[in-house]
């Protein structure tokens, strides 16, 4: 029987936790917080904690194993808004993301005196303590790593910082203490299984000293969608402007800087729009930029699908990425993607089929693949097409499944 923790709980852990769960393999599932909304939370919750709450439901097929550790989580969605950011500092901050990763840890840790526990199931930075014990115990260590690993991350975010240092203060990764990196270190080296989500992250832990673990790449699910996106308007001027979206954190990591130069060398002929809230550091630059484009800073995720069916071309030009779980998002609603080789993209999509496939920090092979797709509407409608059927290729079901096939054959082999 399996312990399975994440102290958020993101729609890859939600459906991790259901395969484990089908299979019948899931014991518990300890996270921080689990929303059920009533009418009288419905009125008295302001509506931006509302929104980060209601990302935090989990499937009702879920309820009888949840257990939830909420306080600390609490503290840390509710401080900013207090005016307390210092609580909320980078590592040091008591209700800091680390303290609620490392707090929910520990937590777990204790249930694995529990003898009816075999393995424990745990994501990046919130598993050093439960895995420690769960060694002591002769339990099985299942680590599931969404980005890639931090040796690999941090030298292409330094070099960052040294191209673009007027967006370095975003480079959150480049500021991580010793002590952060030797916990991920521990973590990886205890674990008996590494899940990975993307070949990209699966090449960065050649970056991992001495490590020789089992590692398996089993990608995400597209996601169902309630009704198909709408036709794409194949007649529309070709002059008119081509509709572009980035979705995602507004950090360099995500080659931000990239696409806004792109966008302005291209001119009145796209429009651009971004979706994601600004980091807790400031960032003049990123400031700027916004101002001049189409900003949302926060959307549910339905409002994110109409976004997207409103939109001609998905563009996410990370830097560093564990898979990047919109990309699936886009294509399902079918937006051709222009991606970079440090994310899901090559697993993807073919490049020139389905989208294309651009270096990292190449301003200019973005705009010359926006550019082609506004002054193509018949090549973006094709790869509109296809890029819908590919996404239909990766389903929630086939990850849930997938990942409980993997993880109960580990288990016999234990």
């Amino acid at each position: 029987m399996i312990l399975f923790s994440h102290p958020t709980g993101n729609a890859n852990v939600r459906h991790a936790a259901l395969g484990l769960h089908r299979a019948g393999l899931l014991g518990e599932l300890w996270t921080c917080v689990h929303y059920r909304e009533t009418p009288l939370l419905r009125r008295i919750v302001p509506g931006p904690i509302a929104r980060q709450l209601r990302r935090r439901v989990f499937p009702a097929e879920l309820s009888d194993v949840i257990r939830t550790f909420p306080l600390r989580e609490l503290g840390r969605l509710l401080a900013p808004r207090a005016g307390l950011r210092s609580l909320v500092r980078h590592e040091q901050g008591p209700l800091s993301v680390d303290a609620v990763y490392r707090s929910l840890d520990r937590k777990v840790s204790q249930r694995l005196a529990d003898p009816r526990f075999t393995a424990v199931y745990a994501y990046e930075d919130g598993a050093r303590e439960s895995f420690r014990t769960a060694t002591r115990h002769g339990q099985l260590r299942i680590y599931d790593l969404p980005i890639g690993y931090w040796r690999a991350a941090r030298s292409i975010l330094q070099e960052e910082a040294e191209l673009q240092p007027e967006w370095a203060s975003t480079l959150h990764g480049n500021i991580d203490s010793p002590q952060k990196t030797a916990r991920k270190d521990a973590e990886l080296h205890q674990a008996n299984l590494v899940i990975v989500a993307s070949s990209f992250t699966l090449r960065t832990l050649e970056h991992a000293p001495d490590f020789s673990g089992s590692v398996v790449m089993i990608p995400y699910g597209a996601p169902r969608l309630e009704t198909p996106p709408p036709p794409r308007e194949t007649a529309r001027h070709r002059d008119a402007p081509l509709r572009v979206l980035f979705v995602g954190s507004l950090g360099q990591r995500k080659g931000l800087s990239y696409l806004f130069d792109a966008a302005r060398s291209l001119g009145p002929s796209i429009e651009l729009t971004i979706i994601g809230s600004r980091p807790l550091t400031a960032c003049a630059a990123l400031d700027r930029e916004l101002s001049r484009v189409r900003w949302i800073p926060s959307c549910s995720h339905r409002e994110v699908l109409a976004e997207m069916a409103a939109h001609d071309a998905f563009v996410f030009p990370s830097l560093f990425e564990g898979f990047g779980l919109v990309l699936l998002e886009a294509m399902a609603m079918g937006l051709p993607i222009i991606t970079t080789p440090h994310t899901a993209g090559p697993d993807l999509i073919t490049d020139g089929v389905e989208g294309f496939i651009v270096p990292i920090r190449s301003s200019t092979a973005l705009a010359e693949r926006l550019d082609l797709l506004r002054r193509n509407p018949d090549l973006r409608a094709d790869m509109s097409d296809r890029a819908q059927l590919r996404a239909r290729e990766f389903t929630w079901e086939q990850y849930g499944e997938s990942l409980a096939a993997c993880v109960s054959s580990t288990l016999v082999r234990a």
